[in-house]
């Protein structure tokens, strides 16, 4: 075990939570009505909950086990064999288990944005649950596990997928989920309602800024160089993308909003986060200032075009931001065009599938949608028997 490199990534585990709690609950609640913000973050907080123990029983060996090319297996179900002492690489393995649980948590979060205002609770909690274990942690493996897309013996690409922290492990399989989800659920009632609390969004947006540092950084596994770079090119392509859209915005209709200055933000993360283990500060700048115009488009594509509510942009902002990292490696030159089209491939193709699957099996038993009346009501109080505001004081 290395001290250093202990300490870094208790640091960056910490950092990784905070995206989610309260980061990611924040920028979503912001977003939508004030009848619903509380739940979205109760969504956002129960799922963090379930992933947790989830992740402990089985998701965390399905990913990270001693299997096959297919899947880890469950040599590691309640983290067995694993204690203080046993080491992965430089660090304690319970702490690397930690570490990563952070990321199984924020993955299907990020779906949360997809269907708010309209599924139903319990619904939310089963699906999550099932496609964390289905599809997240089997592509886990697949990519950082050692398996079928890692470059190992067995692997279908001889160099391997070449993603550094998540841009199809999390941002790609997050994105198509949400897309998928969003077709199934159907739209809201009201879909021209403005977002309830900028103010939040910003807050929310500015902490998963800070939290992605743990993130990208994090993903070195060690207190050295590549994580200094990592968090430098995080930054810059984050405060580009910021920049692009907001300036694209005040083309196209003359203003530049805070709310869409801060989704570029997001935007600008996504996409460097599969790079952010092997770019330049130059070429980060560059996935920035593209990514805050093309996630910006996708979003009146996927809303306009396909007529799909994906309510706060998942596929267009995680998703494309995911993808497009993950190709700007091979244009870089950082990694083959095989291994990195083949993965998002495989991986889309899989995830498709999969979690359209999930969704018709859990709604056989949870009801998808809630009532008009509910809708209308707002979900805060027909869910959760509370109001996140008092207008009467």
């Amino acid at each position: 075990m290395n001290g250093a490199d202990t300490a870094w990534i208790m640091v960056a585990t910490a950092l990784v939570l905070f995206m989610t709690l309260p980061g990611l609950a924040l920028f979503y609640g912001g977003l939508v009505r004030a009848r619903n913000v509380l739940s979205v973050m109760m969504q956002c907080f129960a799922i963090a909950c379930l992933m947790s123990i989830l992740w402990l029983i089985a998701g965390y060996s399905i990913a990270f086990g001693d299997g096959n090319a297919y899947w880890g297996g469950l040599g590691k179900i309640f983290l067995n064999g694993i204690t203080a002492d046993t080491t992965f690489g430089t660090l304690p393995e319970i702490l690397f288990f930690a570490f990563q649980m952070t990321f199984a948590i924020i993955t299907p979060a990020l779906i949360v944005g997809a269907y708010v205002e309209r599924i139903g609770f319990a619904f939310v909690l089963t699906f999550s649950g099932l496609w964390m274990l289905l599809v997240y942690a089997p592509v886990t493996h697949w990519i950082w596990g050692g398996g079928l897309l890692a470059g190992a013996e067995w692997s279908l690409f001889a160099d391997g997928v070449n993603d550094f922290a998540g841009g199809i492990v999390v941002h790609e399989t997050a994105g198509i989920a949400a897309l998928i989800v969003a077709a199934t659920l159907g739209g809201r009632r009201n879909k021209n309602v403005p977002p309830h609390n900028p103010g939040f969004v910003m807050i929310g947006a500015s902490m998963l800024w800070v939290g992605w540092f743990g993130f990208n950084g994090g993903s070195a596994l060690a207190a050295n160089g590549t994580a200094a770079m990592a968090i430098t090119v995080t930054h810059i392509s984050a405060a580009t993308a910021s920049l692009t859209w907001a300036a694209y915005e005040r083309i196209k209709y003359g203003k530049a909003s805070l709310v869409g200055m801060v989704t570029g933000t997001i935007a600008g993360l996504a996409s460097i986060t599969p790079a952010s283990g092997s770019v330049s500060p130059m070429e980060a700048m560059l996935i920035g200032a593209i990514a805050g115009i093309i996630c910006q488009e996708l979003c009146g594509v996927i809303k306009r075009g396909l007529k799909i509510d994906d309510t706060l942009d998942v596929f267009a902002v995680h998703g494309v931001g995911g993808i497009f990292g993950i190709i700007m490696l091979a244009v870089f030159g950082y990694a083959s065009w095989t291994a990195q089209l083949g993965g998002l491939l495989i991986v889309g193709i899989f995830t498709i599938v999969m979690t359209y699957a999930l969704v018709k099996l859990v709604a056989l038993f949870f009801p998808i949608r809630v009532s008009h009346e509910d809708e209308i009501t707002g979900l805060d109080l027909t869910a959760h028997g509370e109001r996140a505001y008092d207008h009467t004081s």
